[in-house]
């Protein structure tokens, strides 16, 4: 049976105004109101943006989410966890300051902002799971377990490591705990390319785990150290990172989506999903750095479906692009696994119809 998937058009150049007034309309198209419950906790789970980054969602279109939220007398709090990389998110006050310098605040948004997992993102729950390939249980930020209902924003993007960044993803590695995070990362661990390394040492400044050190003007990495959290290979402006990823992206990207299965077990109905084809970039937005649109706006879509949500917002950037986008950005990866996967276990289908609102 196919899915609905509902899509509002959005250019460059049009307002905020005018794009709230579809976020509503496309909220009431996709009947996100009977997810929720008058007095629900509500998790919106969205990413902030890194320092120096601009390419998350803009909070004043969050917001109108927030607003049909509170329109059904439920309780919305805006929601993240901490990171598993060395950046400003890493911990609940660091990550807190980014939110409220990047508009995500109780006083711009009439709405809390909560780090799912704690303080330094111990806060967890293992959650069992059926069917998985790597997992038997997940670990989960608590918070994301204990709201009523969950709202999913997700600002799609590539993926230098998944190859694709849309709402599974957003859910899977975002409603992670840390040691959730760790999990779907291990076994994939970088090497530097000396000849291009410049010994800058920005490597040795952003590994949490102290692994990275410049030696002899060239950096080095202690596999023994490594947590494989990816953050060399996004800092390095040399391009000195490389990781192997072959067959191991594809389970990166099986062990994303099974944690998102874990995280919304026990929410079914109870959950909704809006994709942000807006800004279309390259990398995610967990970079910290200004990166130019690959693609024209395309717009906004929503469903009641994740599999079927992140399948319509991929073959609505590549139709955009006229040709494979994420096959052309990333050639070595799978960028379907996730969806495939998450398919297969039951989160969704990959088959929709897209309803123009």
């Amino acid at each position: 049976m196919k899915k609905q998937v509902f899509f509002a058009k959005v250019t460059e150049d049009e307002k905020a105004d005018g794009i709230r007034k579809k976020i509503a309309r496309l909220f009431d198209a996709a009947g996100f109101a009977d997810c929720i419950a008058p007095k629900d906790l509500v998790a919106i789970k969205i990413h902030f943006g890194e320092k120096g980054g601009d390419g998350h969602i803009n909070p004043q279109l969050a917001k109108a989410v927030s607003e049909k939220i509170k329109a059904l007398n439920a309780r919305p709090f805006f929601t993240d966890t901490n990171t598993l990389y060395a950046g400003q998110r890493s911990n609940s006050h660091d990550h807190l300051m980014v939110a409220a310098q990047h508009g995500y605040s109780i006083e711009k948004l009439g709405a809390p902002v909560i780090i799912a997992d704690g303080l330094k993102g111990r806060n967890q729950v293992d959650v069992k799971i059926e069917g998985g390939k790597h997992f038997k249980s997940v670990r989960i930020a608590s918070d994301f377990l204990v709201a009523d209902a969950m709202a999913a924003l997700t600002h799609v993007t590539g993926h230098l490591a998944a190859g694709y960044g849309g709402a599974i993803k957003n859910v899977g590695m975002g409603c992670a705990a840390r040691a959730g995070k760790l999990a779907q990362h291990s076994d994939i661990l970088p090497q530097i390319v000396k000849s291009k390394c410049t010994g800058c040492g920005i490597c040795v400044k952003w590994c949490p785990e102290h692994a990275v050190a410049v030696i002899e003007k060239k950096a080095q990495v202690n596999q023994s150290l490594c947590i494989s959290c990816g953050e060399c290979n996004a800092v390095c402006n040399s391009g000195a990172v490389k990781y192997t990823w072959g067959n191991k992206s594809t389970m990166l990207s099986e062990r994303i989506a099974e944690h998102a299965f874990g995280a919304l077990k026990d929410k079914k109905g109870k959950c909704a999903f809006m994709n942000f084809i807006i800004k279309f970039t390259h990398d995610c937005d967990c970079m910290g750095i200004k990166q130019e649109r690959a693609i024209p706006d395309v717009g906004i879509l929503a469903s009641k479906d994740i599999v079927a949500i992140d399948r319509a917002s991929i073959d609505l950037v590549n139709k955009a692009a006229g040709r494979d986008i994420f096959k052309e950005m990333t050639p070595h990866l799978d960028y379907m696994a996730q969806v495939a996967h998450g398919e297969a276990l039951g989160l969704g289908s990959q088959s929709y119809d897209l309803v123009e609102t």
